[in-house]
């Protein structure tokens, strides 16, 4: 009989595992490389080329993302964001071991066997999100624009305390600014809460353009569009962002997006 209750429970558990992976929804690593010089990122770009996209679409990703901030962005030849959208978070480690078994001998050798004292970046942070319940699922735009010519923009809002935070992903879900964002056309990316990374608490969208007169006209639009002057005026969201980063991008060449 006890043996009976301790395999019951034991399904029982198996079950609300299985169960919460199902509805656990979407999430996002956020890798964002920081780089000192041209050198390296000449030694980063042909990594993520040659071997980082290869492993994590033989890991069952289909789409990755890999963005450099536009010639006039502070960040321009500092850094490279790459997207990576999961399904589940253990395709983290399924990713990694695809990497661990590269050939070290191969087109991305500078970057696999570089010197201590030569790296090939300066840091490389992690980020990984969970999506917004108004967003649950990516969106891959398909401009009709040259790649060197489309705008990502990739912005990042802290919050003073967790309350504060969880308000404003409250604004972006129930208060209806992911509506927003939709009906005036920002062919929005993805919206991500932030389950771990450098600058918690914080939240963490990307929104894309044709071009950068584009993404210009949109925002004009937004910030004098009657239901963000009620979003902004309601004192229940005061206070709720304490900073905010803001990247404007160029995909790669070789971006899935």
């Amino acid at each position: 009989m006890k043996s009976k209750r301790i395999l019951s429970t034991v399904v029982f558990i198996i079950a609300l595992f299985s169960f919460s992976q199902l509805f656990a929804g979407n999430y996002y690593q956020l890798k964002v490389y920081s780089l000192n010089n041209p050198g390296q990122q000449e030694r980063v770009d042909n990594y993520l080329k040659n071997t980082f996209m290869k492993a994590v679409h033989e890991s069952g990703i289909a789409d990755v993302g890999v963005f450099k901030p536009i010639e006039t962005d502070p960040d321009y030849g500092k850094k490279i964001f790459v997207l990576i959208p999961l399904k589940d978070l253990n395709e983290i480690e399924i990713i990694e071991d695809q990497l661990l078994n590269t050939d070290t001998d191969s087109e991305s050798s500078d970057y696999i066997n570089a010197a201590h004292d030569n790296p090939p970046f300066e840091r490389v942070e992690t980020i990984i999100l969970k999506a917004f319940s108004e967003m649950p699922n990516y969106h891959k735009p398909d401009f009709d624009t040259p790649k060197q010519e489309q705008i990502f923009q990739i912005r990042s809002y802290e919050g003073a305390t967790e309350k504060l935070y969880h308000k404003k992903v409250e604004m972006f879900n129930e208060g209806g600014e992911v509506a927003l964002f939709n009906d005036l056309d920002f062919n929005a990316v993805f919206f991500g809460e932030v389950l771990a990374g450098a600058n918690m608490p914080n939240l963490i969208y990307m929104t894309s353009f044709k071009n950068i007169e584009t993404n210009k006209k949109l925002w004009e639009k937004f910030g004098a569009h009657p239901k963000w002057e009620e979003l902004k005026n309601n004192k229940e969201y005061a206070n709720t962002v304490s900073h905010i980063d803001n990247w404007l991008c160029h995909p790669t060449a070789y971006s899935d997006f």
